[in-house]
């Protein structure tokens, strides 16, 4: 069987390489890595890891022999610098050429940085993506320390339960109007916005950052768009992430949003195929790019048996998390084109859900601590089951029964 090639070691690359063997392919495999260390877990990161309750050998999501097990070539701190489809080889940053009979791009996301113009490149100023940049930031992260998130989505939000957890001093600034306005309703941004200030963080709203201000170098605070200041020792950016698709676009391969694939997850050249945060697929007559750790490892597991010759499109069963303080968020579904909000009492103090509809379609729901709501949406969704919006907001409603069998 012709060998597969997989650049990204991330959630999707180590995915993909690990359904091939269990699949029983037997040809080569190859798992290209740009960071130095095995393919690990993201969302603890800025979580456990940062709270020091993780260490790097439990991020990990296999142990490191089991490439050479399985007969995987894991070559970590390996930067591929180009790809040529027609000669069917991967050219790396130090010159050497690898060759591959299938290519799956799994390069996912990079996140937005300020520009050098506004502080971008100031000592001080992190991002939170990659274990590199957690071991950067943490030795900053100081009792005391006053600390300014930039961006209100759950990137900047799980950044500010994390911090107010160390004892810093947080505040939280965004451009928009309200906290998580591209992803999430109003009434579930309520729910947060009261949780975050409960617990001492500052979250301002509309108001926008003009730039940053420093001393010799490193960050002393910023300047806003309304005028005011503020002063910080470090800064968090959390502006969201775009797909990295630098050497898909290199390489001539189309893109729309995200390297465009069809519904088993080819790109635009024979042979090479994407998956994960970096591709955009086929969903509801356009392309739909989804950023999560099930969405990396269903689709990855997806083009995998897709290159033994399964054929299977790919049906994506959206959901998500977020943990912040003592609440975990769980969605299922997509909001998006949503009409009105339900919500849904919790079974207990601080427990609440709301339940997206498109006029009497169920889309989404998010549940804030409410497992139960969470599972039995989801199935709800999956099912294309759509309860009236009446029952599910109503407490003495046994949302079990509301399942079609």
């Amino acid at each position: 069987m012709d060998d597969v090639v997989v650049i990204g070691a991330g959630q999707a690359g180590a995915s993909l390489v690990a359904r091939l063997r269990s699949q029983r392919f037997e040809g080569g495999i190859t798992l290209l890595g740009a960071e130095p260390v095995a393919p690990y877990q993201r969302p603890p990161l800025s979580k456990a890891y940062l709270l020091g309750d993780m260490d790097v050998s439990r991020l990990l999501l296999r142990p490191e022999s089991y490439y050479a097990e399985n007969a995987i070539t894991l070559r970590t701190d390996t930067t591929a610098a180009a790809i040529d489809p027609d000669a069917q080889r991967v050219t790396l940053a130090d010159g050497e050429t690898v060759p591959f009979g299938n290519l799956v791009l799994a390069t996912g996301a990079v996140p937005r940085r300020l520009p050098a113009s506004v502080g971008g490149d100031l000592e001080g100023v992190h991002v939170v993506r990659t274990l590199a940049d957690v071991d950067a930031l943490e030795p900053a992260c100081q009792p005391g320390a006053r600390l300014l998130i930039i961006g209100g989505g759950y990137i900047g939000l799980e950044a500010a339960a994390v911090a107010a957890k160390l004892g810093l001093h947080v505040t939280l600034i965004e451009a928009s109007e309200r906290i998580l306005g591209r992803v999430a309703a109003p009434e579930t941004a309520d729910f947060f916005r009261d949780l975050h200030r409960a617990h001492g963080v500052n979250i301002r709203e509309g108001v926008a950052l003009d730039h940053l201000t420093a001393e010799e170098g490193h960050v002393t605070g910023a300047q806003l768009a309304d005028g005011s200041t503020l002063s910080a020792d470090l800064v968090i950016v959390g502006i969201g992430i775009t797909p990295d698709t630098a050497l898909a676009e290199a390489a001539g391969l189309a893109i729309d949003n995200g390297i465009a694939v069809d519904e088993q997850g080819r790109t635009s050249a024979p042979g090479i195929w994407a998956a994960g945060d970096c591709a955009a697929f086929l969903h509801d007559g356009g392309r739909l790019r989804l950023e999560s750790v099930p969405n990396a490892i269903d689709m990855a597991e997806c083009v995998a048996d897709n290159i033994m010759g399964a054929e299977t499109p790919y049906v994506p069963k959206p959901w998500f998390w977020s943990d912040q303080y003592d609440v975990k968020l769980q969605i299922a579904g997509l909001n998006t084109g949503y009409t009105d909000v339900f919500t849904r009492p919790g079974t207990r103090e601080g427990s609440v859900s709301f339940w997206y509809y498109a006029g009497d379609r169920l889309l989404a729901v998010d549940a804030a601590n409410e497992p139960r709501a969470y599972m039995i949406g989801k199935r709800l969704i999956e099912a294309g089951q759509s309860p009236a919006p009446e029952q599910v907001s109503n407490p003495d409603t046994d949302l079990k029964a509301l399942l079609k069998s």
